[in-house]
């Protein structure tokens, strides 16, 4: 993650002393003193050119004069200060989303007044909309990259993506009954999770990660947005039947139903309708698509800020051994997840006949793997920010999720890195033997 660094050094150049020598009028001692001032100046030159330090940089020679003993460290304090910069903005870029995150919930600790004036004004509402704006460009930009063979691929495989919508939101969901039967105070820190089960899979980081392991990105696209739009109509009944009754509260399934459309659907309509009626504003889109998707994430950590910030003196009275046993709940969370689905494949593959099964291919399964195994944290902002405090205080039911959601990131991430390793070192391995055996056939 470390960048280059260029340094522009300027070169020292001595800057010859001259010798004022008093001399009579006659010839003869003009004559001398021009020959004793031609020795000295070829004198001092040699001195001075003796004293030159000639050294190479990285873009450019820098020359230094001995006679300053500070320059050196000076310059080499720039270059390391300069280093360490560059450094610093690479992994700020490479990690923009989990750093958001933790900072809005810091913030939200050391200073809780401005998260509360930016709730009193309805910012989260306005950012959680805002985000659901953004993100279709998400979906359009990854449409535009799909080439027709994914696009055939994708409908080949329509048996995997039904199974992977099934283990999204019909499923995977169940598990929140068994959460619901852990004890842990907070109590909301056990609720949030509950709830993160039963959410969409992830917007954008999906279909991202199924892409770096050579999967079948055709289909990982088609149930990100399946998921995400038959979410609206099924999550107001899960969460009633699933969360509310474990709870003993009562979910107005009706109302949630329709904010969730207000929230999730129209703002993607909107998005779709802004692109096509204007041309430089899709244009201002594709061209700036680093700058939309930080917005996107500024957004999303607004949300954490604002609810920590009003939470924060039930946040500040929990143990920090709280916090860890809940870090580690959604890490055993991530790999039940992928256990199941990695063991529904398994399963399915047998029925559907063994090798020769769509369930089989490694385009696929890498796709129902990755995708049915992650959830979508903007979802669940959503959610919260809709039900209120009906489940408890939203900042204490957002944190665990918060924290789930950069460690399925970061699981995946190391299983997609895994994955790639391990078929490169296939090859390296089966190449040699094929290459070996065809030698002695042909011989």
């Amino acid at each position: 993650m470390a960048g280059t660094v260029q340094t522009l050094t300027n070169l020292i150049n001595p800057v010859a002393g001259t010798v004022n020598l008093r001399s009579t009028n006659s010839k003869s001692n003009k004559r001398s003193f021009d020959v004793i001032n031609n020795s000295l100046i070829y004198t001092k030159a040699r001195s001075i050119k003796r004293t030159l330090v000639v050294r190479n940089n990285t873009n450019s020679d820098q020359i230094q004069e001995n006679g300053s003993p500070d320059q050196p460290a000076r310059k080499s304090g720039i270059v390391s200060f300069s280093a360490m910069v560059e450094t610093l903005l690479s992994f700020a870029s490479n990690n923009f989303l989990p750093l958001a995150l933790i900072g809005g919930v810091t913030l939200g600790l050391a200073n809780p007044y401005p998260g509360c004036l930016a709730h009193r004004y309805q910012l989260s509402k306005a950012s959680t909309i805002g985000i659901f704006i953004i993100l279709f460009s998400a979906f359009h930009d990854i449409g535009l990259t799909l080439r027709s063979e994914d696009v055939s691929a994708a409908a080949e495989a329509w048996p995997v993506g039904l199974f992977g919508l099934a283990s999204i939101l019909l499923f995977t969901p169940n598990l929140s009954r068994f959460i619901l039967q852990l004890h842990l105070q907070p109590q909301e820190f056990v609720t949030g999770l509950a709830l993160f089960c039963c959410m969409p899979t992830t917007l954008s980081s999906g279909v991202a990660l199924t892409r770096l392991a050579g999967g079948n990105s055709g289909l990982a696209l088609a149930m990100t947005v399946a998921s995400c739009l038959l979410a609206i109509s099924i999550l107001p009944f899960s969460i009633s039947k699933l969360i509310a009754c474990g709870l003993g509260a009562s979910v107005p399934t009706g109302k949630l139903f329709r904010r969730l459309i207000v929230t999730l659907l129209i703002p993607l309509i909107l998005g779709k309708a802004f692109r096509e009626s204007f041309k430089g504003l899709a244009d201002f889109a594709d061209q700036n698509r680093k700058l939309l998707s930080v917005l996107s994430v500024l957004l999303l950590s607004l949300v954490p800020w604002i609810q920590v910030s009003r939470s924060r003196s039930l946040l500040l009275a929990v143990k920090p051994a709280a916090f860890l046993v809940v870090v580690m709940m959604g890490v055993l969370l991530h790999l039940i997840l992928l256990g199941f689905n990695a063991v529904s494949i398994r399963c399915l593959c047998a029925l559907s006949g063994d090798n020769k099964s769509i369930f089989a291919k490694k385009e696929n399964s890498t796709a129902l793997l990755l995708v049915a195994s992650q959830k979508a944290l903007p979802v669940l902002v959503a959610v919260v920010d809709q039900l209120g405090s009906k489940f408890g205080e939203p900042g204490l039911l957002i944190i665990p999720c918060v924290a789930a959601h950069l460690n399925q990131i970061i699981m995946d991430s190391i299983l997609v890195s895994y994955l790639n390793k391990n078929e490169e070192s296939i090859d390296n391995i089966t190449l040699p033997q094929l290459y070996k055996t065809s030698v002695a056939k042909d011989n």
